[in-house]
């Protein structure tokens, strides 16, 4: 890196610790501190969310996930478009009403009693704490690589005893702390916005530089068929053609891991009805028609803009860098092979950018945890708002500590997002019925966490039932999850009246599951259950028509661009019809 771009980057981090400073003065208290006073409107809240997901590991990631199984691979994470449509059309006006300061305290909204009570501490804690550690690690993880690619460090010893790389991730795990633990989540989204513009931009400038690298997108797609790889450019794992049907063997995913990418994994993980952080931008927008809006910004910015710039860069690293040994780190070596001064340094800028949004949130929504759902709830009832401030900082700094220490003991960024996703699948089912069923209790919610933890661990890292299929080990861990849960249920009594009738009211669940306890409260619910589900599916038929479409014509297949396309225009003209604009049913 050149002076200048050590400058850019200077500046940056010195412009972001003085805004953190500046928000300040807006936390006056904990709903202040981590949902923003419930007053960001939807476009600032998408905003973040995006941005909260494009940390650094994230081109990585794509770019070893594509190296390694070609582009059918993205259905790994692209089957989460589903629930993130789910999320938007279906959850984001629930979870405005329910007024809650997090999901775990959710769980006292809706059971009741002792069950509800461990509920919440226990999910507190393993969100907070395991779960919230490895994702703030993950993104670590990916920094250390960067940086070591990058040659800033080169993990020798150095002050200490301790190694360059330890010391810079401490470096910069400090300016992360400094804005987050003064400015709280207003700090956060608005530092979020800041660097999801410079993520994007920077990550056009990488994928814009390997193309001209590569002679055009016609002359790369010639030289990647030449490699005799042709999962490398499928959108699927495998090909239909005058030879019939064949499995792309050379993928790496085999039948069942397909098959749990698009019907298992989406509601089957502990985000089908949200996820933590994204939740907590849709409980700080204004309204409810302000927490839909967040949701589709980030639907179109994660999944349309930005999918296809990671994937070009991946799919030119094959290219340009033949005898790359570690594939996640096609991405920076090409920044620095192919960028000169200040557009490198905008590209470090926006990769120090992402990761510093992801890692903001994170310890932000985990301090939340700790605050509210266990040193208020269990520990300190009786605690003041400045008071619980205080707590809410020191907490956001030792959850930092915790993130940095497990990027020190993990090597592959993908190895690390499949063991998230083994860990935390299982609830999903539970997390959305809740919505709709009446009948799910505390215990059936708590059985099915432990036990999709527990099993997720088991499989994944315990040698003697460890499952290396990942199709077959979320399938094991989901079957095995719904047989505990429903078990539980079963022999367990429902939630009592009052709990019933005080989520009813809050809430207004709508569809058939609630119908009886609707009509004995006389409370109707604000959306029509039916047209609630086509909404998701003509959203889920723009969202991936526009994706698939994209890449149809980028990649010059072009009968998938224009079956996307009609899928896309198709799905939006359908949504604009009135009949799925209303908001009330008697049902």
């Amino acid at each position: 890196m050149a002076a200048v771009d050590w400058l850019l980057l200077g500046l940056y981090l010195l412009l972001t610790f003085l805004l953190g400073l500046w928000l300040a003065r807006r936390n006056r208290g904990q709903e202040d501190y981590f949902v923003a006073g419930r007053r960001l409107n939807g476009w600032l809240a998408g905003a973040s969310m995006a941005a909260t997901t494009f940390s650094i590991d994230t081109p990585l990631y794509i770019a070893g996930l594509v190296g390694s199984r070609g582009l059918a691979g993205n259905w790994e994470w692209w089957s989460f478009g589903l629930a993130h449509v789910a999320m938007a059309v279906v959850f984001a006006p629930l979870w405005r009403r329910s007024g809650v300061l997090t999901d775990a305290a959710f769980t006292e909204l809706r059971y009741g009693g002792a069950a509800a009570a461990w509920l919440r501490g226990i999910k507190a804690f393993l969100l907070a704490l395991p779960v919230n550690c490895i994702g703030i690690g993950y993104a670590f993880l990916a920094l250390r690589k960067v940086v070591e690619a990058l040659g800033i460090v080169r993990g020798e010893p150095s002050f200490l005893g301790l190694s360059d790389t330890v010391w810079l991730l401490a470096i910069v795990a400090l300016l992360v702390v400094s804005y987050t633990v003064v400015g709280g989540l207003w700090a956060v989204v608005m530092t979020d916005l800041v660097q999801l513009v410079l993520a994007l931009l920077g990550a056009l400038a990488v994928a814009v530089a390997a193309l001209h690298a590569t002679g055009g997108m016609a002359s790369l797609l010639d030289q990647l068929q030449s490699l005799n790889r042709p999962e490398l450019l499928s959108l699927v794992p495998w090909t239909w053609d005058e030879k019939g049907f064949t499995w792309l063997d050379g993928a790496g995913i085999s039948v069942p891991m397909f098959t749990a990418y698009i019907a298992v994994q989406w509601w089957s993980f502990r985000r089908s009805d949200g996820g933590g952080e994204f939740i907590q931008r849709m409980l700080a927008t204004r309204d409810e028609q302000q927490a839909r809006l967040a949701g589709w910004v980030f639907l179109v910015v994660n999944y349309l803009i930005r999918s296809w710039l990671w994937v070009v860069v991946a799919l030119a690293a094959l290219v340009l860098l033949p005898a790359q040994a570690d594939l996640e780190l096609g991405y920076p070596k090409l920044a620095v092979d192919l960028l000169p001064p200040v557009a490198l340094g905008l590209v470090v800028v926006s990769l120090v950018a992402a990761f510093m949004s992801t890692v903001s949130t994170s310890v932000n929504w985990g301090a939340s945890y700790l605050t509210h759902d266990l040193y208020e709830r269990f520990i300190r009832p009786q605690a003041g708002p400045r008071e619980l401030l205080l707590v809410g900082q020191a907490t956001t700094v030792l959850l930092l500590v915790l993130g940095v220490m497990t990027a020190l003991v993990s090597n592959s960024i993908g190895s690390v997002f499949r063991l998230v996703i083994a860990i935390g699948s299982g609830p999903g089912v539970v997390l959305v019925l809740r919505w709709f069923w009446w009948r799910v209790n505390a215990a059936a919610e708590l059985s099915a966490m432990l036990c999709g933890f527990l099993v997720g661990v088991l499989t994944s890292i315990t040698p003697l039932v460890r499952i290396d299929d990942y199709g077959v080990r979320l399938a094991v861990v989901t079957g095995v999850s719904a047989a505990v849960w429903l078990t539980v249920m079963l022999c367990t009594p429902p939630e009592s009246e009052a709990v019933l009738e005080r989520f009813v009211r809050q809430v207004r669940p709508p569809g058939p599951g609630w119908a009886h306890l609707r009509r004995r409260f006389e409370v109707t619910p604000i959306e029509s259950f039916p047209v609630m589900l086509q909404r998701f599916v003509w959203a889920c038929g723009l969202l991936f028509g526009g994706l698939l479409g994209t890449g149809g014509f980028l990649l010059h297949q072009h009968i998938t661009g224009w079956c996307g396309l009609s899928v896309l225009v198709v799905s939006f003209l359908v949504l604009r019809r009135p009949a799925l604009a209303v908001q009330s049913s008697s049902e």
